[in-house]
């Protein structure tokens, strides 16, 4: 039987579409720092922005969902095309974050730093938006399209909080306010619905503490027929092909397994191309789907399809087919497209040939 293939969430931005890509616009100083506002491009798109570029956003979205269709994707997303970054794109429109003050704020453990949005006042949320990017990126296929909000140990990881007193504090309003988004996306008839929370396997303690409950938080009152899911990737790199760079404990999945699998989702994505996990760790989860990454979404190479298949075959002596989707390890937006479109291609073979 063949296996259900998604993408993750950022895919790499059409021609025509002028929004900044975050990883194509912030510079690396000789000693390895990002010394800058990551979003500065796209504050100057804001201001600048007209008509064209909002249709030519929306036009944009529906060409790399047909495209995620006509390579055999059963749940694309819409590629995060009107999106600088996959979490300041959401805290633009709520309350509490400040993106004129920017604070300097070491990122992934000191790998490096950035002037990132400071919190200055209590987070809620604004004017509902999801619905629109979601109804657009809907009507280029019949297909489930999924959206994706960030997490809020995620966004508390990746901000300056001079508001709350604590992390604790902080998770439990960003969750409030995600969830008044969530439960908006998912009434307007969004089938799947991911919070991604990459933070959750570099604070595994942050996560058993409260991380993982924010999650029924973000959650709270969300009908059943929508898919709810959580993205847990192990770390970025700086740049394509970049041999060694700062990653989650390679443990924590195992740590947060237990919790997640009686967390209130239905879906949990790991990674596991860029560093495989004992796949053991797949029968944790008796009820939750998996989608497992096999695609290294910060590689040149081409994944050859029956690596993929191999991998998948073996994670299926640990978790029923039913619950296992193939997926890339994260986001695509550093590939080129033409990449994109060969790793996808073999994903979906080999997926078709489990």
């Amino acid at each position: 039987m063949a296996l259900k293939t998604t993408t993750i969430g950022a895919y790499p931005k059409p021609p025509g579409v002028r929004v900044p890509q975050w990883h194509h616009d912030k510079p690396e100083s000789d000693a390895g720092v990002h010394p800058t506002d990551p979003t500065r491009a796209y504050s100057a798109f804001l201001r600048q922005r007209t008509p064209e570029d909002e249709r030519a956003i929306d036009l944009g979205t529906q060409d790399v969902v047909r495209e995620q269709d006509a390579l055999g994707i059963d749940i694309p997303t819409d590629g995060e095309v009107r999106r600088e970054h996959y979490i300041y794109y959401h805290l633009r429109r709520l309350q509490g974050f400040d993106f004129e003050r920017l604070t300097e704020r070491e990122m992934r453990d000191g790998g490096w730093s950035a002037r990132v949005p400071t919190v200055t006042g209590p987070i809620k949320a604004g004017e509902r938006f999801l619905r629109h990017d979601w109804r657009v990126a809907q009507e280029a296929t019949e297909k489930p399209v999924k959206i994706t909000v960030p997490g809020p140990l995620t966004v508390w990881g990746s901000t300056a909080d001079d508001y709350y007193s604590d992390p604790q504090s902080f998770c439990a309003a960003m969750g409030d306010a995600l969830n008044a988004e969530i439960r908006d996306l998912a009434e307007a008839g969004c089938p799947w619905i991911q919070v991604d929370e990459p933070l959750l396997a570099r604070h595994p303690d942050l996560a058993l503490a409260f991380g993982i409950d924010n999650l029924a938080r973000c959650f709270h009152k969300v009908p059943k027929e929508t898919m709810r899911a959580v993205h847990i990737c192990c770390g970025y790199p700086a740049e394509v092909d970049q041999e060694d760079y700062p990653k989650a404990d390679p443990a924590a999945y195992g740590r947060m397994a237990e919790a997640l699998e009686l967390a209130a989702i239905d879906a949990v994505s790991l990674e596991d191309a860029h560093r495989h996990n004992d796949l053991r760790l797949l029968e944790t989860f008796t009820g939750t789907t998996v989608m497992l990454g096999v695609l290294d979404i910060a590689r040149s190479e081409v994944e050859q399809v029956e690596d993929i298949r191999d991998r998948l075959r073996a994670a299926l002596e640990h978790i029923d087919p039913h619950r296992l989707i193939a997926a890339p390890d994260c986001g695509l937006a550093m590939l080129d497209r033409r990449l994109v479109q060969a790793k996808l291609k073999a994903m979906v073979e080999a997926a078709r040939q489990v």
